[in-house]
């Protein structure tokens, strides 16, 4: 999709100094574009946030790259009435990379932390909590599972329901497990 065409100050508002250079501000600028044209599913990627030293600049440097772009989307979406049938998810993953050299014995008990809104999303809700550090979860963990149960339910699909069979046995996207989240949604 040509950005030329979008005016300086929706340019501006994302951050896209170049709408010829591929960005993550120019990806949500293109994700705006693609809801407004109905596409039912759109997934976005900053992949730099694997960071092992350094961590101020670099962290510093994401941060610059991926805040004002996600708050332009939302309020874009917002101003234009799309929030109301869009739902956005804002995921981090942390993973035990430290174990992998053996130098460091902890493992992270609190794996993803999530921002929701739009479409269905209770706003102003907060579901769990984990330590100062992220580390570990203090109150209402959420698997995996319960977080694709809530997704799928978002889209009108029960979670139980969705199997696929292979080598004769039915498997599900939520295994054995997964609850939906009612109260994060309204």
């Amino acid at each position: 999709m040509d950005l030329n065409s979008e005016p300086r100050d929706v340019l501006e508002r994302y951050g896209i100094k170049d709408p010829n250079e591929g960005s993550y501000a120019r990806n949500c600028l293109l994700a705006r574009r693609l809801v407004e044209r109905d596409v039912r599913f759109v997934q976005l990627f900053h992949e730099v946030w694997d960071q092992h030293g350094s961590l101020k600049g670099n962290i510093k440097k994401n941060a610059e790259q991926t805040d004002q772009a996600s708050a332009a989307l939302v309020s874009d979406l917002k101003e234009r009435g799309l929030l109301e049938d869009t739902v956005i998810i804002w995921g981090a993953i942390r993973t035990d990379a430290h174990g992998a050299n053996q130098r460091w014995s902890g493992s992270p008990q609190s794996l993803l932390q999530a921002l929701a809104c739009g479409w269905r999303a209770r706003p102003g809700c907060f579901h769990g909590a984990t330590d100062d550090f992220g580390f570990n979860v203090l109150e209402n963990p959420v698997h995996g599972h319960d977080l694709h149960a809530t997704l799928l339910h978002l889209l009108g699909l029960d979670h139980t329901k969705l199997t696929c069979r292979f080598q004769g046995r039915d498997f599900r996207l939520t295994d054995v497990h997964g609850i939906t989240l009612h109260d994060l949604l309204v």
